[in-house]
């Protein structure tokens, strides 16, 4: 073993000590115990136009003051991360881009506005690095050499424009696989194909993903294995509740399984994509609303004695703080900040 080898296996022993002890602690002392939301999903248009019929109309003429009042609001709200869902859809981008034309928008560069404002309030962004492509084919964007070679030359013109931001905090990759006991093997030549790249262009970033087909993960040393070879540092699950995959009494079970497999891999840490939402109609074919806050109260619950943290599927459009400068979504957004706030999982 070489000297790196070395100070990488220490390394990951420690963390791995450090996670468990914080989990084994939780389970120990008050499984019942609720962690708060210390992150988000966030977005300039929504990728599903059915889903956004709330706030996409709202979003697209928002000024940069109701950006930057957006993104402080966020913050009061005492979260801490942010996770943009995408820079750019439908060949388009949100910002001014040498690859495709930009959407036009009632903010010039609403990905500059919005880091400016988290610089000011301390928040950490997450910045995709897609889809400039068809986001309804994954299995295409992963895999194409073309899409590849586009998705890298637009990490490189995105951190070129933004990365000395303070509050750019690492790279979200928005492509996702879903489980089927596994992961596919293309999916995680797609992870590390843009790790690589992040740490090239920014060596201090942090990476992060959030797979779907949380309940169909087979605890073996396959899967074990398949963490470890990620070079990944957050894996936020899905929980699957909106989509109607998985309830909310079945989710502990799945997550705590999670708890077990990292905790052998030490590799990327544990969090949880907590999803606060639920359909107007049919699943993927209807709007997004946000959901009562008694299922979410009870999804946090779930969880929350099995990762290290919680963020939500999403902000925008689905919360909303009383009176808002920068309202965008369903009425009941503002019922769902109330209660959750109430209770102390957002801390406004």
């Amino acid at each position: 073993m070489n000297r790196r080898s070395f100070l990488q296996t220490c390394g990951a022993t420690i963390l791995a000590g450090s996670f468990s002890s914080e989990i084994q602690a939780a389970l120990a002392g008050n499984s019942r115990k609720i962690k708060p939301i210390e992150g988000a999903w966030f977005e300039f248009q929504h990728h599903n136009v059915a889903e956004g019929k709330y706030w996409d109309e709202t979003l697209k003429t928002f000024t940069a003051k109701q950006w930057e009042a957006k993104v402080k609001e966020i913050a009061d709200s005492g979260i801490r991360y942010l996770v943009l869902l995408d820079v750019a859809i439908n060949g388009r981008t949100f910002y001014s881009s040498s690859l495709q034309p930009s959407h036009e928008m009632g903010c010039d560069d609403p990905l500059e506005t919005v880091l400016n404002a988290a610089d000011d309030c301390g928040i950490r962004f997450f910045i995709s690095n897609d889809y400039f492509g068809d986001y309804k084919n994954p299995y295409f964007l992963m895999t194409d050499p073309e899409i590849g070679k586009l998705r890298l030359k637009g990490m490189n013109e995105i951190a070129e424009k933004y990365a000395h931001h303070p509050s750019f905090y690492g790279w979200y990759y928005p492509n996702e696989t879903g489980i089927s006991g596994h992961y596919d093997d293309f999916f995680i030549d797609y992870v590390n194909t843009c790790s690589e790249e992040a740490a090239k262009l920014t060596p201090n970033a942090k990476t992060l993903i959030a797979p779907y087909g949380t309940r169909n993960v087979k605890e073996d040393a396959k899967y074990v294995k398949q963490i470890e070879m990620l070079n990944v540092n957050y894996i936020a699950y899905q929980d699957e509740i909106g989509v109607e995959k998985t309830q909310v009494d079945e989710s502990a079970r799945f997550f705590e399984r999670l708890y077990r497999l990292h905790q052998k891999a030490s590799r990327s840490s544990l969090w949880a994509d907590v999803e606060i939402f639920r359909f107007e109609g049919d699943v993927y074919r209807s709007a997004l609303l946000p959901a009562s806050s008694e299922r979410v109260i009870r999804q946090l619950e779930a969880v929350s004695p099995f990762v290290e943290k919680i963020l939500v599927y999403q902000y925008t459009g689905l919360l909303n703080a009383p009176d808002s400068f920068a309202f965008a979504g369903h009425p009941d957004s503002e019922i769902l900040y109330r209660k959750l706030t109430e209770r102390g999982y957002l801390n406004s």
